[in-house]
């Protein structure tokens, strides 16, 4: 049998007390990285759902609606509130533009849409 602890008395409690000090940081590392994981999982289930429609809001006085986004967009900008369906059809009806990336006119089968003055000018 391989006996490479000291003889003496002394250095074995020593080196027990050492292991014992170890033994304890790494528990309590184990237990703040177990809360911290608890606190992320718990944090993504009450999360509330993303939205199945909404819209972006401008700046300036009354912040007016400027995009028509699909819930989940990247492209949306942070100045946001939720639609219901028929909002987001309404709005997209009265003139607000629609996103280009997520398509909400598309998913919501609009098929046309009021002539944008930016995409008219483009098309000469």
């Amino acid at each position: 049998m391989l006996d490479d602890l000291p003889p003496d008395l002394g250095r074995l409690l020593a080196l027990r007390v050492w292991h014992a000090m170890w033994l304890q940081r790494i528990d309590d590392k184990i237990a703040t990285v177990q809360r911290r994981e608890a606190e992320q999982e718990r944090g993504r289930q009450r999360r509330p759902t993303e939205p199945d429609w909404f819209v972006e809001l401008g700046i300036g006085d009354g912040r007016p609606p400027i995009e028509v986004h699909a819930g989940g967009c990247y492209a949306a900008g942070k100045r946001r509130r939720p639609v219901a369906r028929d909002e987001a059809r309404r709005l997209l009806a009265s003139g607000v533009q629609a996103c280009s990336h997520c398509q909400p006119d598309t998913a919501l089968d609009i098929l046309d849409l009021p002539t944008r003055p930016a995409l008219a000018r483009t098309a000469h």
